[in-house]
């Protein structure tokens, strides 16, 4: 967890990243000392060094007091192409190793707005459906874990068995 930004001007901030290429998920939330003030939001941008080592910037989504935290995949980012953002003309220092998120703080209505790198989205499926695809894989592969072939049953009345087909049609 890195909570001390870099201060980079009155309304944006930094956080390095390094080993970023080891990285797959950003969580950015609000610690709730201090919320944003009335009618802002903070966009969410990801920068990494290209093959010339300039800073390439890309929107993720964005943070709200009432939207505190969000999951970002940057995993795919960084063979993407850089976006229209605020830290541009900062020129911050970047190292070939180091990533950096950048928070900016917007008025919500251009938050709103904004289109974010469509990759940077995290699954659309609802989690519960996914906690439920992930149960049954799970059930399945730990019920398969046990199979044994007719020739190797042992009679034991007190065991029921269940072929293993029974459970892949449901």
């Amino acid at each position: 967890v890195q909570a001390a930004p870099q201060q980079v001007a009155e309304d944006k901030f930094v956080f390095d990243l390094p080993d970023y290429e080891n990285i797959n998920h950003v969580v950015v939330f609000m610690l709730g000392t201090i919320p944003f003030p009335e009618g802002m939001g903070g966009s969410v941008y990801f920068c990494y060094p290209d093959q010339s080592g300039m800073a390439v910037w890309q929107l993720l989504g964005f943070v709200t007091n009432e939207k505190p935290s969000a999951i970002f995949k940057i995993s795919g980012l960084k063979s993407g192409k850089g976006s229209q953002h605020p830290f541009g003309a900062m020129n911050l220092p970047q190292t070939p190793t180091v990533a950096q998120i950048g928070i900016s703080v917007e008025l919500l209505e251009n938050l709103a707005q904004q289109t974010p790198v469509a990759s940077a989205a995290v699954s659309s499926v609802d989690s519960f459906t996914e906690f439920t695809q992930k149960m049954l894989d799970n059930f399945y592969n730990f019920a398969s874990s046990f199979a044994v072939t007719q020739a190797q049953m042992t009679p034991n009345p007190s065991e029921a068995f269940i072929p293993a087909n029974v459970v892949l049609k449901w």
